[in-house]
């Protein structure tokens, strides 16, 4: 057995340890059970018996050595990589921290809000009601009674019979009115829904609707009203007409425009050429209204109107799609 190649062979190994992995290798292949010390105390039963007790006295000390130098080298890297992971995980506290991400208003919230403060400042209160009405609120108290064309208007959707998913907020004046006595004055908000999709239109979409309603209420103080609103959600430079146009509720009643908030009334294909867009309709509060309500349409009398918030939010924002709000982007949404 020759001692000094030995001594040679385990000073390669452990000389060729770069990385804890190369460690538990060359442990292996030392120390284990079929490892280089292994071998050599198996070969000592072939020594001279004189020989045998140094030459194994030898060995043992060349081992204790070699476990020593590898006991080192894992203090080592342990140490290294308490380092390493240290490294890592500290944190100056003197830096600023990471902004987290914060959420915005759906443009629709923002919109619903606007326009609720604007009426509140003039005056307005918020009114609501159940989204499932019954036939009697949504079309008959409204002066729509059955098979009325303008029941065609709404394509809508029936819970059962005599019962409906509202096709408007109106049913909530009708509510207001017959537990309230005049001088009314409300603003309804909320979801309704219609058997209707397209660009422009959805199955389910929110309005605002406004009621007013005194002694001498007259259809000046509808347009003065009206365009306070609008000035103020679109600014003061934007025109305003009113056209005759016809709702069963309503007698007289008027489809409100402005000018195009695109092309600034030239003409262009959001506005169809005409350099108007239509916002919402009005009119005066018909008296068979009023009269289901038990009011005396010759005592007293009224205004409302009523708005998509969807196309408000599309003027205002300029949006040509409607299911842009539905699909939930977060790179759409955090425009606004």
């Amino acid at each position: 057995m020759d001692l000094d190649a030995l001594k040679e062979k385990v000073a390669r190994y452990l000389s060729s340890i770069q990385s804890a992995e190369d460690l538990k290798n060359v442990r292996t292949s030392l120390l284990g059970r079929k490892g280089l010390f292994a071998e050599q105390f198996e070969q000592l039963k072939d020594a001279l018996k004189e020989a045998r007790r140094e030459l194994g006295q030898s060995i043992n000390e060349l081992k204790s050595q070699a476990e020593t130098r590898l006991k080192e080298l894992e203090a080592a890297y342990d140490e290294d990589e308490r380092t390493r992971r240290a490294r890592e995980a500290w944190i100056d506290i003197t830096m600023p921290g990471n902004k987290p991400a914060v959420g915005r208003l759906h443009p629709i919230t923002q919109t619903f809000d606007e326009i609720i403060s604007i009426f509140s400042s003039l005056g307005f209160s918020v009114a609501e009601g159940p989204e499932i009405e019954t036939d009697h609120y949504n079309f008959e108290a409204l002066n729509i009674p059955k098979d009325h064309p303008a029941r065609d208007m709404q394509d809508t959707f029936y819970v059962r019979e005599g019962v409906v998913l509202r096709t408007h907020t109106s049913p909530v004046q009708i509510r207001v009115m017959e537990q309230s006595l005049p001088p009314i004055r409300i603003i309804a908000p909320g979801a309704v829904y219609r058997h209707d999709q397209d660009i422009s239109h959805t199955p389910m979409f929110h309005q605002v609707e406004g009621l007013m309603v005194d002694k001498n209420v007259r259809f000046s103080d509808l347009k003065g009203v009206l365009t306070i609103f609008i000035h103020e959600m679109f600014g003061e430079d934007i025109p305003v007409r009113f056209r005759p146009s016809y709702f069963p509720f309503t007698e007289p009643s008027a489809e409100v425009d402005i000018g195009c908030v695109i092309c600034k009334g030239v003409g262009c294909g959001v506005c169809k050429r005409t350099g108007w867009l239509e916002i919402l309709g009005s009119g005066m509060v018909n008296p068979e209204v009023f009269r289901v309500v038990g009011y005396d349409p010759e005592e007293i009398t009224g205004f409302a109107f009523g708005m998509g918030v969807e196309r408000i939010a599309m003027i205002k924002f300029g949006i040509d799609d409607i299911k842009q709000f539905y699909y939930n982007d977060v790179r759409f949404l955090s425009q606004f």
